[in-house]
């Protein structure tokens, strides 16, 4: 909640109307709502799980390090693993799945993302979304199907963001706001602007130290660094094992303490807050 809340103020600034992004402005507000998915979802998916066993319900497992994924394709084998399940088998095996195989093989499964789009929400944001995840899989299943391999390392980078750039479109109200965002992200020229669309009210922490900091950085890095640093933090943070993982790992009396120590963080900033609304609330 503290993570991604943090992520959530930055996101609803420049994905609201009429939002001016320069360079690192529209990175943030991308990277931003990235993150707030990521950790929204992660979190929820734990405490589910977590809860339902209080009354020995035992849910399957719903978020597995998505982020981690090396193609499309497993990221949805990571991602809301229960909606991708029953997608394929409500969906896309009735249409046929991969019986015939071919061009019959990528009808269906570009017709099961659209639908999937849909699931979110009747906008046409949300087909948009779903067309582009379904023309990945399509593009990767014939990649695939002629051999194609790539590096891990450049696999992972075009697989996550090409998965941050379609959330834009998810996110977004609509398409032109979309539109502003991936302008912003691609405006190379504001790379040494000496302005940002960040309000003053985000750069009160730094004060004085923005100018500072400008001097040796360019304006619209130094007065998103808040965001920045969070965004290079979980970056590491999603490279590390997941909950599910660590469940098997010797539970030390250091790291019980750094439990307690994040816990009583935690619980103090969300009371000394205003906490934004979960961000799956609408699904």
């Amino acid at each position: 909640m503290v993570i991604a809340d943090s992520f959530a103020s930055w996101a609803d600034i420049g994905f609201s109307s009429g939002s001016q992004l320069e360079f690192y402005d529209a990175w943030v507000t991308s990277l931003s709502y990235t993150f707030q998915l990521y950790f929204d979802f992660s979190g929820y998916c734990d405490m589910a799980m977590e809860a339902t066993l209080l009354f020995n319900i035992r849910l399957p497992i719903n978020f597995n390090s998505p982020y981690k994924s090396l193609d499309i394709q497993e990221f949805w084998r990571r991602w809301h693993i229960t909606l991708g399940r029953f997608l394929r088998d409500y969906i896309y095996i009735p249409l046929g799945g991969s019986r015939k195989g071919g061009n019959s093989t990528y009808f269906n499964l570009f017709i099961t993302f659209l639908i999937g789009g849909l699931w979110h929400g009747a906008s046409w944001m949300f087909v948009l979304w779903g067309a582009l995840h379904g023309g990945a899989l399509v593009v990767h299943r014939t990649w695939k199907r002629y051999g194609g391999n790539l590096n891990s390392y450049l696999a992972w980078t075009i697989t996550f963001f090409f998965v941050s750039f379609t959330w834009i479109f998810f996110r977004a109200e609509n398409i032109d706001i979309a539109l502003n965002v991936i302008n912003g992200m691609f405006d190379i020229s504001s790379m040494l602007s000496d302005r940002s669309s960040v309000p003053a009210s985000q750069l009160s922490w730094l004060g004085t130290n923005v100018d500072i900091l400008s001097k040796f950085i360019p304006f619209g890095l130094a007065a998103n660094l808040s965001a920045v640093l969070l965004i290079m933090l979980s970056f590491i943070i999603i490279a590390q094992k997941n909950s599910v993982e660590l469940i098997g790992d010797k539970l030390t009396n250091t790291k019980l303490l750094l439990c307690g120590v994040m816990f009583s963080l935690s619980v103090y900033m969300i009371v000394t807050s205003t906490s934004s609304v979960f961000l799956y609330f609408n699904f």
